[in-house]
């Protein structure tokens, strides 16, 4: 009977749950329906956000202004919800003196202040120094900046 109403009516009959007793179904266009299914799928995947590891590299005889330069990198990706793998590396004899790399690294974690999460600490690997940073706050979105009063094409709108 229920065949019979959903050919009359040119829908396709789907079984919603066939484990109740009776087995519910439902008239519905199904070829339509998983098209939807697979739209919302889809939008789905699009705004979800995976974040990344950026690295960032120097040597432990930097600079302050080239240092505090590589912090500003550092805030950029992780305002983008990205995590920040930062390498201090060492050739030769700097790696006697660990200490002075240390020193960096406090000083990176103690710049960034509430901006970052110290994921992995900073510890020796071969020879260089490496630490994992991850985003405190959710990134923020893209902000979309208002034409003004001209239009689209940069003329003056009527």
């Amino acid at each position: 009977m229920a065949i019979k109403k959903a050919e009359e009516a040119g829908f396709d009959l789907v079984e919603v749950s066939p484990n109740a007793k009776p087995p519910v179904c439902k008239l519905m266009d199904y070829g339509k329906f998983q098209y939807e299914q697979s739209k919302k799928v889809h939008s789905m995947k699009q705004h979800q956000r995976t974040g990344q590891v950026k690295e960032l590299k120097f040597r432990p005889h930097i600079n302050d202004h080239d240092l505090s330069i590589k912090i500003h990198y550092v805030e950029r990706f992780l305002e983008e919800g990205n995590k920040a793998k930062v390498a201090l590396v060492f050739r030769g004899r700097e790696m006697i003196r660990s200490e002075i790399g240390t020193e960096l690294m406090q000083k990176m974690i103690a710049a960034l202040g509430p901006k970052a999460i110290v994921e992995s600490p900073p510890k020796f690997e071969g020879s260089s120094m490496t630490m994992v940073l991850a985003p405190a706050a959710p990134p923020k979105p893209p902000s979309r900046e208002s034409k003004g009063p001209e239009g689209e094409n940069g003329a003056p709108k009527d």
